[in-house]
């Protein structure tokens, strides 16, 4: 991680040319944003709820998608102005900040992989049709990463992750274009829904994880912050780095992205199960194969086997990804605790994270995996429940004495993060009363 000053001097690229080179490196985190998020809220959450709602829950999924920006996007605001994890935001505000964040996330951090881990093996299964278990694939997969994050070949990541996210982006458009004559339009103001109990706890499950669990902002004050320190140590001699509104207008393309393609998967779940009448599978192997059944009855074979290796792809990056995040916040949280920020000590706490982390995850496969839509809803609600807090958390880092005042956010976007604080709090509180 890299620390730089609580007030850094504004630096801009020396030229045009400069200014386009970096808002291209700026839109890697963003576009890692959208890796993480297309595997389980899309792939499966969003189809889900197409499937079973048709296009009903289409103006949850926008909305959850507009409340949660604000808060997504101070993590960029504070790694690229400060260099510093968000998390530094919150130690300024004092340790309990930090402890109130980890009592948070960390007990649901294995719960969460655990999902995610499930998830990408179900595709994983559906797509190479090896006959083994959801928990063995899974286990496999998550040992797979920890020797991949501890090798430290993360660093490829955000190439690879261009390359299969352009890929599924183009076939999902494409394959959602084809869908729109079988949608049933009627469903988009069918809002009966909010009079059922278990429809209310699946669209506080779908808010958890769309587009990503809110604890992602904090991995994303990292990546900006590397970033960004990378441009100003490979410009230094001409200006070097880039501005702010790069980076938000490079997050903002990102983020924009992953809510067109999470309606993407809404109608196509609504568009070829929900017309046909199609129940969502339990397992996660039988409802890869109704995923990737989707791109075979609009595309054709040849384009479904294209897309359903794409799938698998951003899967395994998702899972990639989403242990790294994990990892990277145990670290992060324990160097803010201590007040020992130096860079080693990250590393040294990030090797010492991975191998506990993964055993937990496999833990959480072989333990509660007994069937594969409960242990997402709980992953995805449960990451709803600690959305206010960090939502709270990152407005008052944002907003406090270590940003400069020209780098804080407009009211405009504090009022909208305010409000979806408030509607973060209403939905907690029905899930508690409705469990």
């Amino acid at each position: 991680m890299n620390v730089a000053s609580a007030h850094p001097q504004p630096i801009k690229p020396a030229d045009a040319v400069g200014r386009k080179q970096a808002v291209w490196r700026l839109i890697g985190p963003a576009l890692l944003f959208s890796g993480v998020a297309i595997g389980t809220s899309h792939l499966v959450q969003s189809t889900r709820a197409g499937a079973v709602y048709g296009l009903g829950l289409v103006g949850v999924i926008v909305l959850a998608n507009l409340l949660k920006y604000p808060a997504f996007r101070f993590g960029v605001d504070y790694g690229h102005t400060t260099g510093q994890s968000i998390l530094a935001g919150y130690r300024h505000l004092g340790r309990w900040a930090v402890l109130l964040f980890a009592l948070a996330i960390l007990p649901i951090t294995p719960i969460i992989h655990g999902a995610v881990a499930a998830a990408t093996s179900g595709v994983f299964i559906a797509v190479t049709g090896i006959d083994a278990t959801t928990p063995v694939v899974g286990a496999i997969l998550l040992l797979s990463v920890g020797g991949v994050l501890l090798a430290g070949g993360y660093d490829w990541l955000d190439k690879i992750n261009r390359v299969l996210l352009s890929f599924l982006v183009i076939s999902t458009v494409l394959a959602t274009a084809l869908v729109l004559p079988r949608v049933a339009w009627p469903t988009l103001t069918d809002f009966t829904w909010m009079m059922d109990p278990v429809a209310v706890l699946f669209v506080i499950a779908l808010a958890g994880f769309m587009p990503n669990p809110l604890e992602v902002s904090v991995s994303q004050s990292l990546w900006t912050a590397r970033v960004e320190s990378d441009l100003r140590g490979e410009n230094s001699g001409s200006g070097g780095g880039s501005r702010l509104e790069d980076a938000r207008l490079a997050f903002a393309s990102g983020y924009a992205l992953t809510a067109i393609l999470a309606i993407c998967f809404c109608i196509m779940g609504a568009g070829v199960m929900h017309s046909g009448a199609v129940t969502p599978e339990s397992s996660a192997p039988a409802f890869a194969a109704q995923v990737i059944d989707l791109y075979r009855s609009v595309l054709g074979d040849g384009a479904a086997l294209l897309a359903s290796v794409a799938a698998l792809s951003v899967m395994l990056t998702t899972l990639l990804g989403g242990v790294d995040i994990g990892c990277r916040i145990v670290a992060s949280t324990v160097q803010q605790a201590t007040d020992r920020t130096e860079p080693a000590f990250f590393g040294a706490i990030y090797r010492v994270v991975v191998p506990v982390i993964v055993g937990l995850d496999i833990l959480v496969l072989f333990t509660l995996l007994s069937d594969f839509t409960t242990l997402m809803d709980l992953a995805t609600s449960l990451a709803f429940i600690a959305a206010p807090v960090i939502a709270i958390l990152n407005h008052l880092s944002v907003t406090g004495p270590t940003m400069p005042a020209e780098a804080r956010p407009s009211r405009r976007i504090q009022a909208l993060n305010l409000a979806a604080i408030i509607v973060m709090l209403g939905l907690t509180a029905a899930f508690f009363t409705l469990r």
